[in-house]
């Protein structure tokens, strides 16, 4: 399997090493101009949320050396001066959430890049969220995005009931946990002046992509999702509510039924299904998508349903990521 390099070893930079490992992926370089590969060490070994990392990890002259294997790491700022070739780096994660767009990512292929994968949502390249459109993976696309986490979490329910009752429209709200974009306290934040409120003492109201992302990976719904987010106190599992008009007639059972079936079938590993009475930390360190909760969910009548659906916005994600790596390389062999 060809060789994985990440850039930006920040919270998905991290995780997505740690899911590589948990799948059995190979990582063999990591840049990031502002820590050191000590820092390194101590990031990866000592996490807040997803608690001390199980196996070992030291630095070895120059090398960060997770579970006795070396990963090559560069100290670059720009992106055209990662020598990934030296490493034999291949795939390229782009987690920096700056290089964003096909142009700028593509800054990758100097350094001898074959394919960049973005770990955020992309203005231009082509977007995908695994159980939903891997189909339309061509080996022809250089630089590809992952989507956002909340597509991720969105995109597959919204394609069951699609596909099992048709949705003709909806609205989604996610209730998101912080990210590192916020701010501890107040302060400037451009012309999102709300999202400059501190992230501890405040619900805060912010906008989100992501619904009208999913008609991009399902274009029968392109104009028919949008969706806001509340950004709140917690510091991961964030939960999608999604509110949608039914084309076709069906009970609250008979939708629960249907998802539960493609959570054991097509849609198993991404999508979940629980009738627990969970909470939020319940889903820390959750690789799915998506986790449908079906007690929480409420019908107001045969066309009319509010569903709802958590995830693990850091590592549920990053799992995708690496997901999406293995579907790229086994489309180019």
């Amino acid at each position: 399997m060809s060789k994985i390099g990440i850039n930006g070893f920040g919270r998905i930079g991290r995780l997505v090493l740690r899911a590589a490992l948990d799948k059995g992926a190979e990582v063999v370089a990591v840049n990031d101009p502002f820590i050191d590969v000590n820092y390194m060490v101590y990031l990866f070994k000592y996490d807040s949320t997803h608690g001390r990392f199980k196996g070992t990890v030291a630095a070895d002259g120059g090398f960060l050396v997770v579970n006795g294997k070396k990963i090559t790491v560069f100290c670059e700022r720009d992106p055209t001066n990662i020598n990934w070739a030296s490493a034999g780096a291949e795939y390229i994660v782009e987690s920096t959430g700056v290089f964003t767009t096909i142009d700028k990512a593509s800054a990758h292929f100097k350094g001898g890049a074959k394919k960049v994968v973005i770990s955020a949502p992309s203005a231009d390249a082509p977007m995908f969220v695994c159980g939903v459109n891997l189909e339309a993976y061509s080996p022809d696309m250089k630089v590809v995005s992952n989507a956002s986490c909340t597509t991720n979490c969105l995109a597959p329910l919204a394609k069951v009931i699609h596909d099992n009752f048709e949705i003709v429209e909806g609205l989604m709200t996610t209730v998101h946990a912080t990210t590192a974009t916020q701010k501890t306290v107040d302060g400037p934040s451009g012309k999102l002046w709300r999202d400059g409120r501190g992230a501890a003492q405040n619900i805060i109201p912010a906008s989100t992509g992501a619904a009208k992302a999913v008609g991009k990976v399902i274009p029968e719904l392109n104009g028919k999702l949008t969706g806001m987010a509340f950004r709140v106190p917690t510091p991961n599992v964030s939960v999608v509510d999604l509110t949608v008009r039914l084309g076709k007639s069906a009970t609250y059972d008979e939708i629960k039924a249907k998802v539960l079936e493609a959570s054991q079938g097509p849609m198993k590993g991404i999508l979940d299904y629980t009738e627990e009475e969970v909470v939020s930390t319940d889903f820390v360190g959750d690789t799915h998508s998506s986790v449908f909760d079906a007690k929480a969910g409420i019908p107001l009548n045969d066309k009319f349903v509010k569903l709802i659906s958590w995830y693990d916005n850091e590592f549920g994600y990053s799992n995708r990521v690496i997901d999406l790596i293995k579907y790229m390389q086994s489309k180019d062999a």
